[in-house]
């Protein structure tokens, strides 16, 4: 494969950093800083998703101890009553888990990738930015369907997303959290990272055990169909699962979900773009609040939503 650095002329003794492209085609970029002799690889692999994920899981136990500590979480009281931590507490929570996260990532992931962090998790924003009206429709559609088809499922009696619905500050946060942060973050987690860890993991463990082969696909940032299927197949089903305590672990809901995840990676996929993921995602997300939004009076009535 002819390599070329930035300034388009051939250089073969330079070697490039591969994004795995996944529309099944490659692209091949030469990153700022990268070492002369440095070999390429593909990225994020599955040891990059797992390290963002399990710093998350274990920075939201440490945020967790650490309100231990204060005496600010709360426990079982007298007569055997478990007090739930407050929704501001849990969202407060949640997002400097999440703001924290991101924040590490952004400094750390270029000097693991010799590339920039947004780059490397394919976020590519002037992509979306140029299809951003048609992004957000399309996640107002599925809003639109997703509310349609839940007309058809027996909602539990209380779901835990109705802690965050008591008084209308808090309805307030959620909506601001929900249409923003969770978007953001979820879409960097499973679209960014998850999804083409597990196609690039699929592909190295399909390869027939040669050097030859290897090398061939060292070479190329090409992902196979079966590898894509695989993936979103997979990333779609923990989406779900991270995701079943807040619909009560209705298996109609979870199917939902497990299709919508489908959806965004479906988008994904074809913009080559997270940032489109996290537009359509935070558009449907902020459909799911307008509907409650106009059942409650702009969160006013909030009591409307029992009757």
């Amino acid at each position: 494969m002819s390599l070329l650095p930035v300034d388009g002329s051939e250089d073969a003794s330079r070697p490039q950093e591969e994004t795995p492209r996944l529309d099944g085609t490659a692209e091949t970029e030469v990153p700022a800083g990268q070492e002369d002799g440095a070999p390429a690889r593909r990225i994020p692999n599955l040891g990059h998703a797992l390290l963002f994920a399990g710093f998350t899981g274990v920075l939201l136990v440490f945020f967790e101890l650490v309100l231990a500590a204060l005496g600010w979480l709360p426990g079982t009281v007298q007569g055997g009553a478990t007090k739930v931590l407050h929704p501001k507490m849990q969202l407060a929570l949640l997002a400097t888990t999440y703001l924290t996260t991101l924040l590490a990532a952004w400094f750390f992931y270029p000097h693991l990738w010799r590339r920039g962090f947004l780059d490397g998790i394919q976020w590519r924003w002037p992509a979306a930015r140029g299809q951003a009206a048609r992004l957000l429709g399309l996640g107002l559609l599925l809003g639109v369907a997703v509310q349609f088809v839940t007309n058809f499922i027996t909602p539990p009696k209380t779901v835990p997303v109705d802690d965050f619905l008591r008084t209308q500050a808090d309805a307030w946060l959620i909506t601001l959290f929900g249409t923003v942060m969770a978007p953001l973050f979820e879409e960097i987690c499973f679209r960014g990272f998850l999804l083409p860890a597990f196609a690039i993991a699929y592909d190295w463990l399909s390869l027939p055990r040669t050097e030859e082969a290897r090398a061939r696909w060292q070479s190329t940032a090409t992902l196979t169909p079966a590898s894509l299927i695989f993936s979103a197949v997979l990333t779609s089903l923990l989406f779900a699962l991270l995701h079943a305590s807040q619909v009560a672990h209705l298996w109609a809901a979870l199917l939902v979900l497990f299709a919508i995840s489908l959806l965004l990676t479906f988008v994904r996929v074809k913009t080559q773009s997270v940032a489109a993921s996290v537009l359509v995602h935070g558009a449907y997300n902020g459909f799911v609040f307008l509907a409650v939004m106009v059942q409650t009076g702009g969160y006013r009535h909030l009591e409307r939503m029992t009757q």
